[in-house]
């Protein structure tokens, strides 16, 4: 069977790749560059840890805890337990793990320098072409667009991109620089030793400097710092720039000083690039910067009308457009890559029909669904955070901490502008399994929890990496108490494991068998379905190989009578 034809190179075309191959599906990536990502670090993304956890080991650095500030008060400090962290990256340095681990798959192959110009389909596959002194087409059994927001593939197929235009925009500088808060050790040179760690900022003062301003630590000793400007005007000049990175830096510096010696009196001891080295500030304030990158980053609201024509797909960028309020675009990318990776390869190895139609329509509904509902929940979020109108009075807390507080959603992965989305109305469900399912601490549809696990062959680890292909499409957990203390030698022959595991091996899916010594929520000899993207199928009790099959069927399209 033919390939899946991948357009486009960013991170949702590299990591839809990547899944495909640990699925067992060959696919071809179509990049229009020349294969080396343009090194930015003003420009990053911020990945959520379940969305992290099924890529390979990125370079990035996860925080210790998020603060917010309003103008010189604190308001709150949330810490963050390393399973609840988000990972920030530059994105170049994203795109280039990801290439590396493509090299070392047979499966995938990344042809650069390939533009698409021309896209037909008939009922066997896709044929694409790409444009050269030669010209070449490519022959696919399926085709995914991934090829950002003026997508060549969303255009060829005619789908509508509606939405609006510059909803937010920020000016942003990637520094190097000691700021007063930091967390971790520090050498001599008043450098951080512990680069693992991090706390970030959310600084609003809307009525003077530095207006609205989020700082958040990256690798190597450096930061992103991003300011709140009018959705349209003027361009920012280099000069306009520094002005602001001098400016926010003094009154961090002063504050900070301040704070920590009451009768003295500090500075920002910034510079500008090119300036003389200086003396490091004294610990409490700001210390010697260097301006590394800075750009202007407008955010623009859009979602493609269809995601799914026939058989061809759109993900990533070329599907929606998001970010503002800190929603974060790539996760969102990545998403979609992990939705539609297992579900290609059930269709791509099992054939075709009602099932499969029914398990590749799922895709456009869960995914757009979701990510229209985070849309929405901006759209309704933008008066009341920016202009203080709107649903101020219902708020909680008052209006200057909920302000914060909504702010704070995106970036950390809470509430309707940031936490991982429950596809509770997916059509991958039966309902002959509603008399047998149980309840556990994780509601049908929505991401497992990172337990620890034991699989059949006594390998151990967390339940996450079990997914992304690795476990195949279906992972089924059983929660069985004290198997963690014992070899799986002894466990996989006794009690209920043997039919269990022969239940397993017979499904009409790839699956793995794990064990887990609990699970929130879940009484002991609970088994839960789970999907190859980490989100619950259903749970049920043990000894029940009729309701395992029931739920597997419904997983790859069938069965929903």
């Amino acid at each position: 069977m033919d390939p899946v034809i991948v357009v486009g190179a960013g991170p949702a075309g590299l990591a839809l790749s990547l899944a495909l191959a640990r699925h067992a599906v060959p696919s071809v990536v179509l990049d229009s560059t020349d294969g080396v990502p343009a090194a930015r670090a003003a420009r990053t993304c911020l990945l959520r840890p379940d969305t992290a956890a099924v890529l390979p080991a990125l370079p990035g650095l996860r925080w210790r805890s998020w603060r917010t500030r309003r103008r010189a008060q604190p308001v709150e400090r949330i810490d963050l337990p390393p399973e609840q962290a988000p990972l920030h990256i530059e994105q170049h340095a994203l795109e280039r793990t990801l290439r590396g681990a493509l090299a070392d798959e047979k499966l995938a192959r990344i042809v650069t320098g390939s533009h698409v110009d021309l896209l037909e389909q008939d009922a066997e596959g896709v044929t694409a072409h790409t444009r050269g002194p030669s010209g070449t087409w490519w022959r696919g059994s399926y085709a995914v667009g991934c090829d950002g927001a003026r997508s060549t593939v969303r255009k060829l197929l005619g789908v509508r991109f509606p939405g609006r235009t510059s909803v937010e925009r920020h000016a942003v500088a990637a520094l190097r620089v000691r700021l007063p808060w930091e967390e971790g050790t520090y050498d001599a040179d008043g450098r951080r030793g512990d680069a693992d760690v991090g706390s970030a900022l959310l600084h609003r003062d809307p009525d003077g400097a530095p207006g609205e301003v989020t700082a958040r630590p990256l690798a190597d000793e450096r930061w992103r710092l991003d300011w709140l400007l009018p959705p349209r005007g003027d361009l920012v000049t280099p000069e306009e720039m520094l002005e602001r990175v001098a400016e926010t830096l003094a009154i961090w510096s002063e504050e900070s000083v301040s704070s920590a010696a009451p009768a003295r009196s500090g500075s920002a001891g910034g510079r500008g690039p090119g300036s003389g080295p200086q003396e490091p500030a004294p610990r409490g304030g700001v210390g010697p910067y260097e301006l590394v990158d800075t750009g202007v980053h407008t955010v623009h609201q859009r979602l493609a009308r269809h995601w799914r024509v026939q058989r061809v797909f759109l993900a990533g960028d070329a599907a929606h457009l998001t970010g503002a309020l800190g929603v974060q675009s790539v996760d969102e990318g990545l998403r979609d890559a992990a939705n539609l990776a297992w579900k290609l390869a059930l269709a791509w190895h099992h054939g075709h029909g009602a099932a499969a139609d029914t398990l590749l329509d799922s895709y456009e509904s869960e995914r757009r669904g979701a990510v229209a509902a985070r849309l929405r929940a901006v759209d309704q979020t933008l008066p009341v955070v920016r202009r203080g109108g709107g649903l101020r009075a219902l708020l909680p807390g008052g209006g200057a901490r909920s302000h914060l507080g909504l702010l704070t959603d995106g970036h950390l992965g809470r509430g309707l502008l940031g936490a991982p989305p429950t596809y509770a109305r997916t059509p991958l469900t039966s309902p002959r399994l509603n008399a047998e399912t149980v309840s556990v601490g994780t509601a049908p549809g929505a991401p497992v929890s990172d337990v620890p696990v034991t699989a059949a062959d006594g390998s151990r680890g967390a339940l996450h990496e079990w997914l992304g292909g690795p476990g195949g499409e279906l992972l089924v957990l059983l929660v069985a108490p004290g198997t963690g203390v014992w070899d799986s030698k002894h466990w996989l022959t006794a009690g209920m494991m043997p039919e269990l595991a022969s239940a397993v091996a017979e499904l009409p899916l790839r699956a793995t068998l794990l064990v887990a010594e609990s699970y929130p929520e879940a009484a002991a000899h609970t088994v839960l379905a789970i999907r190859a993207d980490g989100h619950l199928a259903a749970a049920f009790p043990a000894g029940r190989p009729h309701a395992l099959r029931a739920c597997a069927e419904a997983v790859r399209g069938g069965a929903h009578t």
